[in-house]
């Protein structure tokens, strides 16, 4: 199974956002027991490349917030399967097709998304989703390019999670809203009823 596809099938993709490993790591492993096996660890401190080595025989790790080519190039070497960031540029696209590891840009424009396609990158982040407008801008954006695949990103609400899929999202990057609170069992009992309510 393509990475397309799988996040089609899952739906949700979380976002890990924490500098402390500890935390990223125990939250991985929440995901991974809770039925998420496509996971973003934000590289926000640098002891996060261990988590993602640690957790990369487990799961499909994308790195998230790379923005430079040492990052990316350090990320794949530790494991990550995926990379993403919050922009869209060039040397990371020469990253992505040198090592043959997906990259999911963030765009937020029709025009940056249609740049991103023609560079071959497979997977568009629209981002900040809601700033930009939410479900209608995904409609508006997917009517005169349905050929588009995107993942919306910034500020989701898990209420509104089959609202984007509808609208033509083939993922919803969530992380506030998923992970929100310091009780694993209710953040995992949170993933297991949002994965039951979308399929």
């Amino acid at each position: 199974m393509n990475l397309t596809d799988k996040l089609s099938q899952n739906k949700i993709f979380p976002i890990i956002r924490s500098a402390d490993k500890r935390n990223s790591l125990d939250l991985g492993k929440l995901c991974i027991d809770s039925g998420l096996d496509v996971i973003e660890i934000n590289v926000s401190s640098p002891e996060i490349f261990d988590v993602i080595s640690e957790l990369s025989d487990k799961a499909i790790i994308c790195a998230g917030g790379i923005i430079t080519s040492l990052q990316a190039q350090t990320a794949i070497d530790c494991g990550a399967k995926i990379f993403s960031s919050p922009i869209y540029q060039q040397n990371l696209v020469k990253v992505s097709k040198d090592r043959q590891v997906p990259f999911i840009a963030g765009t937020s424009t029709a025009n940056e998304a249609y740049q991103a396609w023609k560079s071959r990158i497979p997977i568009v982040k629209i981002y900040p989703i809601e700033a930009m407008g939410g479900t209608n801008y995904i409609k508006n954006l997917l009517r005169p390019m349905p050929f588009l695949n995107v993942i919306v990103q910034g500020a989701v609400k898990l209420e509104s999670v089959k609202d984007y899929i509808e609208s033509g999202a083939l993922a919803v990057g969530i992380g506030r809203d998923l992970f929100k609170g310091s009780d694993y069992n209710e953040i995992s009992k949170r993933i297991k009823t949002t994965l039951e309510n979308l399929r």
